[in-house]
């Protein structure tokens, strides 16, 4: 598998998202895009971090930037949860971890003592030619949505 590099190109992937739609990395040339992963719908941490976004959504447009997030969930799950928060943005679906894998983001976690397989919340910053400009890893929600557009902004 290749590793997805800051300063380099992302290869192409497509993805089924929210809204009837396929999502492929081709379809932003031209615009920036936010790629988040986030573990799971409706739960507290990704509920905030998803609002964040939301709330600056018209910033990120401003800046000629795109969001998508990105779950295991089902896409009847990412339809309602994105209608439950009003979310302006696609919901990618997930569940066979191919867009997870690609940009390296299944980790061993621990909940409770139990060792599972999951995703960790990361943010990567794709610009408009299609490179890598920065990634987030083990993202904290409180402030991350701001210090994303922030990067943004200086693009």
């Amino acid at each position: 598998m290749t590793t997805i590099v800051v300063g380099q190109a992302v290869p192409n992937f497509t993805a089924t998202a929210t809204s009837e739609t396929t999502l492929s990395l081709v379809d932003f040339k031209g615009k920036n895009l936010v790629i988040y992963f986030y573990p799971k719908d409706n739960t507290p941490g990704c509920t905030t971090e998803g609002q964040n976004f939301r709330d600056l959504y018209s910033q990120f447009e401003k800046a000629n930037t795109v969001i998508v997030g990105v779950s295991r969930d089902s896409l009847r799950t990412h339809e309602n949860y994105k209608a439950k928060h009003s979310f302006p943005f696609e919901l990618i679906s997930d569940p066979d971890e191919t867009l997870c894998q690609h940009f390296d983001v299944i980790k061993l976690k621990k909940l409770y003592g139990k060792e599972y397989m999951g995703i960790e919340r990361s943010t990567f910053l794709i610009d408009a030619e299609g490179v890598l400009r920065n990634e987030w890893r083990k993202v904290k929600v409180k402030g991350h949505a701001d210090e994303v557009l922030t990067v943004v902004e200086t693009l």
